[in-house]
């Protein structure tokens, strides 16, 4: 069967799908991550304008968008056989190029199961699922050797993650997760289950009666003041605050659900939640 694929003007060319993909443009940054550790980054043609893992992504591939917003006759122009997406937000991207005949995959993990589904759906999409399988093995092993390895602190800390600050937004799935996987208690599990930011909204009051021993933020692209933080109204009576444990996690290691997220951001949790049990201040009551 032919498909056709519009090229710029009112010419229209005809070309059989391509399996496996040898031209694949990534409008988020897990997927291309996770292909560049599989090995198959020659695939790659375009990339989300946020992407930074691996460094050298950044001088080797074109960036043809933003987040909810990206460079559509770019992306033609650079003739894909897939576009991978992610999440809703990215809905009138994909409706965009399925109109100009694109083929689209969109991917909407939201937990740490998701992201193994998708580092392994991609790995079949490229036609390398045992190379998705071994890395996605790989990942999972990592996992339970930090999760045994926190079952061993002798305390563990209730955690508030914020996603954003005005207004504030707590973690979503995958975070929660890692929080608990690296020794934490996150502080609102239940809202980590809302896929939606603006579902996950806080309010001081319920931070403060929550009572967190961290504050973490990852202000989604900001940089997090923690100053800002400890200045919020009342905020002087929450343990973290009080007793300066307040850190920053980028959100290019915890925010993308992707490998970043299960090696860099996983570490970075589990350090926190081990220096905090070792730390000698007491937490006020």
């Amino acid at each position: 069967m032919l498909w056709p694929r519009l090229r710029g003007g009112d010419s229209i060319r005809y070309t059989a799908p391509m399996f496996p993909p040898s031209r694949i443009v990534c409008l988020t940054e897990e997927t291309v991550e996770t292909l560049y550790l599989l090995g198959e980054d020659r695939r790659i043609v375009g990339v989300s304008g946020y992407a930074v893992r691996p460094p050298r992504v950044r001088k080797e591939k074109p960036r043809v968008g933003a987040f909810i917003s990206a460079d559509v006759p770019k992306i033609l122009a650079l003739e894909p056989d897939l576009v991978l997406t992610f999440s809703d937000l990215q809905a009138d991207i994909v409706a965009e190029l399925i109109r100009s005949n694109v083929a689209v995959h969109a991917f909407n993990q939201r937990d740490i199961a998701g992201i193994f589904d998708m580092i392994r759906t991609l790995g079949a999409l490229v036609g390398q699922p045992a190379k998705a399988e071994a890395l996605a093995r790989t990942l999972e092993t990592r996992l339970h050797q930090v999760r045994a390895q926190s079952s061993k602190l002798m305390r563990r800390p209730r955690v508030y993650f914020e996603e954003w600050d005005e207004p504030m937004i707590s973690g979503l799935g995958w975070v929660s997760e890692l929080i608990e996987a690296a020794g934490g208690i996150d502080i609102f599990p239940d809202l980590s289950k809302r896929k939606n930011a603006k579902d996950r909204i806080v309010t001081p009051e319920a931070v403060m009666a929550a009572k967190p021993d961290i504050i973490i933020g990852s202000w989604c692209g900001k940089k997090f003041v923690p100053g800002k933080v400890a200045a919020r109204p009342g905020f002087e009576t929450v343990p973290a605050v009080a007793t300066g444990w307040l850190r920053e996690i980028k959100s290019t290691v915890i925010l993308q659900p992707g490998p970043a997220a299960l090696t860099d951001g996983l570490d970075q949790l589990a350090a926190i939640m081990a220096d905090w049990a070792a730390d000698g201040r007491k937490t006020p009551v």
